[in-house]
């Protein structure tokens, strides 16, 4: 049997008529077999979002909800709980009048700003999904996603980073036939946010009573980013994103008094589920910064009051190493959870030492929102050597070959299953990866730490190097790189090799001022005392590495490159 969400009979039957497309139809099989016990055991709350901002307004509607601090553009602007919910219903009413119903996706393509924030809230309203779409994208990735889940309306920047988001917009037009509307935040006119979403009208805009969205409704879509090829489209329900949130909640000691950075891509599900919509539920404040700059962000830290946020490793490290050169950092800034990308173990150490902060490792991925979370009271002593533990609701597991549970300390396979689970891929079920009894083939490497159930992520399946037969630990040597005194960021991978297979790769960003070169880094792995096999054994220093905008490393573009450096004739 198929879970599947769709209009009713009769939208479907007047949009025939009327020569309408019916409504994208969404399988979501993957909640049937897991939804009776996910409620059993009380992880589906079966609330939406809307849900939860009905409690908050309730109980503290005058309350800063958001600051959206935009680079260069002077004051910060301030929106209550109160105010966030009549610039939600108005704009939801503005989307109902452009013909956007429930399961129609409405992509955007914003930064950090307030406006995304008020189109995610107006998108719950009415049932629709929304689909957030990274910064970053151009043209012939953008054109693929949204096409392939038939956007009705998409919402971007006039201009961001230099870049004119409004007129790539225009000209996709012609390739995009079920896009019905452009709207473009920061431009007036016809097209222009305020005029389109937030204009008054005589007509009544629904309220969080109204609210069609249900529990089990595909709310959000949200492509892979892409790190290992071509992107898929992950749909998650208000109880797979929301299941995890409320229980990291309460695991990362979060209160309606906390006052949360949101510096990491909304776009991406980091920003998206920790920055924006766990503050959100819990009715705390969100300060949103659509560039990220360091010395600027701390600056914003101190006069906010920020006292969490999340990131990937790179966001940390910037903080980290700001504060080491002089910045005075953020005295109410007390817990970080780092997401997205291994973190070097010498980077804990560094945070504890000049911020006095607390790191909670964090390991997930979009399919999964949240998997595993370091309690705030093991940081200290896990964090540096752990990516968590299963939060409460799901369970992860490391399998052998024959998937088997491998011995603590052995690498194998991560799999996933539990509340969170994604309800899986949009138009390509084929991909789903998940067993008879549930779990899900993450990709990942990684290996049980201890028996308390920590693990450690130890590489993409992909990112394997086998050198003569022998597997090369390629997180454990990376960390072993971020030591050195000239690396400030390094990623290995492997290289074609006739006679042993494989050989591995080093890319290098060195630290201003600080060279390396393949002699120096054969004596500093001569006195590591690390096997001869793991060895680097080529050396490509790079100016930055290329990433997903959440800090991401993509090793695939790595590996094209070396195999491009040792493939050149000598």
């Amino acid at each position: 049997m198929q879970i599947v969400r769709y209009c009713t009979t009769v939208e479907a039957t007047l949009n025939s008529l009327s020569g309408k497309r019916d409504r994208m139809t969404f399988e979501t099989s993957l909640l049937q077999s897991r939804a009776q016990a996910m409620r059993a055991q009380g992880w589906w709350k079966d609330m939406t979002i809307n849900d939860c901002l009905a409690k908050v307004l309730a109980v503290t509607p005058d309350k800063t909800a958001l600051v959206g601090h935009v680079q260069g553009g002077g004051m910060a602007r301030r929106i209550t709980y109160r105010e966030l919910d009549a610039l939600a219903a108005q704009a939801a009413s503005n989307l109902r009048a452009l013909g956007v119903g429930r399961g129609d996706v409405v992509s955007m393509q914003l930064p950090n700003v307030w406006q995304f924030v008020v189109t995610m809230l107006a998108v719950a309203r009415i049932g629709a999904v929304a689909n957030p779409l990274m910064p970053i994208l151009r043209e012939r990735e953008l054109v693929y996603m949204l096409e392939f889940c038939e956007a009705k309306v998409l919402i971007v920047p006039a201009n961001y980073r230099g870049h004119d988001h409004a007129a790539m917009a225009r000209g996709m037009l012609p390739k995009l036939p079920h896009l019905t509307r452009l709207v473009v935040v920061g431009e007036d006119g016809p097209d222009g946010f305020e005029e389109v979403l937030l204009s008054g009208s005589d007509r009544e805009a629904p309220s969080l009573a109204d609210a069609l969205l249900e529990p089990d409704d595909v709310a959000l879509l949200m492509f892979s980013s892409g790190t290992t090829g071509a992107p898929k489209g992950v749909m998650h329900t208000s109880n797979t994103l929301l299941s995890t949130l409320f229980t990291s909640i309460e695991d990362l000691r979060l209160t309606p008094d906390d006052v949360v950075l949101a510096a990491s891509p909304v776009g991406h599900l980091m920003g998206y589920a920790y920055l924006t919509t766990m503050p959100l539920i819990l009715g705390a404040t969100v300060v949103l910064m659509d560039v990220w700059e360091v010395r600027a962000a701390l600056e914003l830290m101190r006069s906010e009051n920020v006292s969490y946020s999340s990131a990937a490793t790179p966001f940390l490290s910037d903080l980290v190493g700001a504060v080491e050169a002089g910045d005075p950092g953020a005295p109410d800034f007390r817990l970080f959870g780092c997401a997205g990308a291994p973190i070097p173990p010498v980077l804990i150490e560094r945070a504890a030492k000049a911020m006095k902060l607390t790191v909670c490792s964090i390991w997930g991925m979009t399919e999964v929102v949240a998997g595993t979370l370091t309690q705030i009271e093991r940081a200290s002593d896990l964090s540096a050597t752990a990516d968590g533990r299963a939060v409460r609701g799901v369970e992860v597991k490391v399998v052998d070959e024959d998937r088997k549970s491998a011995p603590v300390g052995t690498t194998g396979r991560l799999l996933f299953r539990g509340s969170s689970l994604f309800a899986g891929y949009l138009k390509r079920p084929d991909l789903n990866s998940v067993d008879a009894e549930g779990w899900f083939d993450t990709g990942d490497l990684a290996y049980v730490v201890n028996d308390e159930g920590y693990i450690r992520i130890n590489g993409r399946s992909k990112d394997i190097i086998i050198r003569g037969g022998e597997n090369i630990p390629v997180f454990e040597i990376e960390a072993l790189l971020h030591r050195h005194p000239a690396v400030a960021v390094a990623a290995i991978v492997g290289y074609p090799d006739d006679r042993l297979g494989e050989r591995a790769c080093a890319f290098v960003v060195t630290k201003p001022g600080q060279t390396l070169d393949m002699d120096e880094l054969t004596r500093y792995m001569q006195t590591s005392q690390t096997a001869k096999q793991y060895w680097p054994e080529k050396l490509v220093i790079c100016d930055d590495l290329p990433k997903t905008a959440s800090g991401k490393v993509q090793k695939f573009k790595l590996r094209d490159r070396a195999s491009e450096l040792t493939s050149r004739p000598s």
